[in-house]
């Protein structure tokens, strides 16, 4: 009997030991597999690293100006860190390319240059975001402003505008870091045209034409992804347009300027820095997403300034 009940039992508790065995073995790898996407997704990190500094090695007989080293590392490092938030590329970028460059219409192109490739990534990114409806607003304002700001930009100095709309800027985004978020109940497509106007003056004027319009989706309390799916191609846009509205409007102002690609050189740091840059932003949640744009807004503000 005795015999009976220990032959029988074996094969159950062998059974019921299998489980775990196997529960041991799947348990393993989930555990590994985040450090294992960590560790490649670092090695793409410095792959593309050292290809930006062969590159940069490359350009050097080719480069359009004799600091292109500093230009490359000041657009990889604007497009990084904007890309989390996915605006302030000008404002970053531009606080080390006017210490650079004495010509700022120059600074300014090769900003609107880079500044489209990397949206154009991000607007790719985020695609399924994208509503054209509510853009189509914000465009229309932007469309109006957009040839006043491109005359501001030919025909004024900037340090007579810049530093003004920078400290309206870093008083707004301080105001925001410190309180808890507003969301205006009652809207009107008059705002997001009045949005969109603004916008389009600092984006013809300075290479900033997303100020504005981030600021206002903030206040309509969407989700991280649905803010980006409209600013982000509002700026594209605006970019494109400021670019065709310096190329029409050069040769008759009062500073006849003709538009210089060559900030097409820089392009590959800008493309490197705004990927790594989105591999940032969709580990954010809405909360932590609302403090990077306001710190970025900041930043914004202080190149402005500076």
């Amino acid at each position: 009997m005795t015999v009976r009940l220990t032959v029988a039992a074996l094969p159950a508790v062998a059974r019921r030991a299998e489980p775990a065995a196997a529960q041991h073995v799947t348990i393993e790898p989930a555990s590994i597999a985040p450090l294992s996407r960590a560790c490649r997704q670092l090695a793409i990190i410095v792959i593309g690293l050292l290809a930006l500094a062969g590159y940069s090695a490359w350009l050097t007989p080719h480069a359009p100006t004799a600091q292109h080293s500093w230009i490359l590392g000041a657009v990889f490092a604007a497009a990084l860190v904007s890309s989390v938030a996915g605006f302030s590329f000008p404002a970053i970028c531009g606080a080390v390319l006017f210490h650079l460059i004495d010509d700022p219409i120059q600074v300014v192109q090769i900003m609107m240059v880079c500044g489209a490739g990397g949206q154009t990534l991000m607007v790719w990114a985020l695609r399924r975001h994208i509503v054209w409806r509510e853009l189509l607003p914000f465009l229309l304002g932007a469309a109006i402003s957009l040839p006043l700001g491109t005359y501001i930009l030919l025909n004024t100095k900037p340090e007579v505008y810049r530093p003004a709309i920078g400290v309206m800027v870093i008083a707004y985004a301080l105001y925001m870091v410190f309180r808890r978020p507003v969301v205006v109940r009652h809207q009107h497509v008059a705002f997001d045209v009045a949005a969109g106007m603004l916008s389009g003056i600092t984006g013809g004027a300075a290479a900033l034409p997303s100020v504005f319009v981030t600021v206002w989706c903030g206040f309509k309390g969407w989700s991280k992804e649905r803010q980006r799916g409209l600013y982000q191609p509002f700026i594209l846009i605006a970019q494109l347009g400021a670019i065709s509205m310096m190329v029409l409007m050069g040769p008759s102002s009062g500073r006849p300027v003709s538009f210089d690609f060559s900030g097409v050189a820089y392009l590959p740091a800008m493309i490197l820095g705004a990927t790594i840059g989105m591999g940032f932003f969709k580990r954010l949640n809405d909360r932590q997403f609302a403090l990077a744009v306001n710190l970025l807004l900041i930043v914004s503000g202080l190149g402005l300034v500076i």
